[in-house]
């Protein structure tokens, strides 16, 4: 993993967002259908099923579905898996730590960029980590209604997401770029932490657009008071313009289904448990 330090990680990302956004027909056309031969995506889930009608590579990736193969499961208390992928880890936060992989844990309060009051909320809660592959599906919906409180811009490297490299660089989620999300829900507080990653162009939400890469390399907290945007479950809340992870963070437990476990896939819409 040693190729991941010295690799101009930024630099990379950035190059390779700009060639997701070439409009010249042939290189992107080319891109898109090689993408699909090799991760085998099933076209006619889109609501644009012809390849050749999307304007670059990026709307290509960031394609909408069909609204009816992304069933949502009801309940006020039914925790759905915001995005479909593969669950990296789940479980209980346990004074304050996360299980990242093996060997490694990290601090809430280092994932939120090092706000203590915030991360004193998710001490003794639960969470979820959600990994997307390029195959996957990438716009990330609401796992329950919610009400926005805060967001958080939070700089840091661009480490790949997969699993070998989870298995080998400590406190990683807490050291990649990443966007924090605030939410007041009907089961107390939840965090929504899409974090960057190599090649990662971009991180989008509905009400703000474009949140990463940013301008200015400081951590900045903006704050949406007097409840003026709220979201149902299942609404999407952003994408990532190349693949990354979504971790989940609830302040109170959750019981979680138990066939939902480490490697379980996923599907944007599905029970993942319940709130106690």
């Amino acid at each position: 993993m040693i190729w991941q330090y010295l690799l101009p990680q930024h630099g990379l990302s950035r190059l390779v967002g700009w060639l997701a956004h070439c409009r010249i027909f042939w290189i992107k056309h080319t891109f898109i259908l090689w993408f699909i031969r090799r991760y085998q995506v099933d076209m006619s889930l889109a609501v644009e099923t012809n390849p050749s009608k999307y304007p670059h590579f990026n709307a290509f990736f960031t394609r909408a579905l069909k609204p009816d193969v992304r069933p949502i499961a009801v309940g006020e208390h039914n925790i759905v898996s915001p995005a479909d992928g593969t669950i990296s880890q789940i479980g209980t936060i346990e004074a304050g730590r996360i299980f990242q992989a093996k060997g490694f844990h990290f601090n809430v309060q280092e994932l939120l960029g090092g706000n203590k009051e915030l991360a004193a909320i998710f001490q003794q809660g639960s969470f979820s980590t959600i990994y997307l592959a390029p195959k996957d599906y990438h716009r990330v919906h609401m796992p329950l209604d919610g009400r926005l409180e805060k967001m958080a811009y939070i700089p840091g490297q661009l480490f790949s997401v997969n699993k070998p490299t989870t298995e080998h660089i400590p406190r990683l989620f807490a050291r990649n770029e990443r966007v924090v999300v605030l939410f007041k829900t009907a089961v107390g507080h939840m965090a929504m932490v899409l974090v960057g990653a190599m090649i990662v162009a971009s991180i989008e939400t509905t009400w703000a657009g474009l949140v990463a890469p940013a301008k200015d390399s400081r951590i900045a907290w903006k704050e949406y008071p007097n409840n003026l945007i709220s979201l149902r479950k299942g609404d999407e809340m952003g994408r990532f313009q190349l693949g990354s992870t979504v971790i989940l963070l609830f302040s109170t437990p959750v019981q979680w289904r138990d066939a939902i476990q480490s490697n379980s896939a996923l599907r944007m819409g599905q029970s993942l448990g319940m709130s106690k």
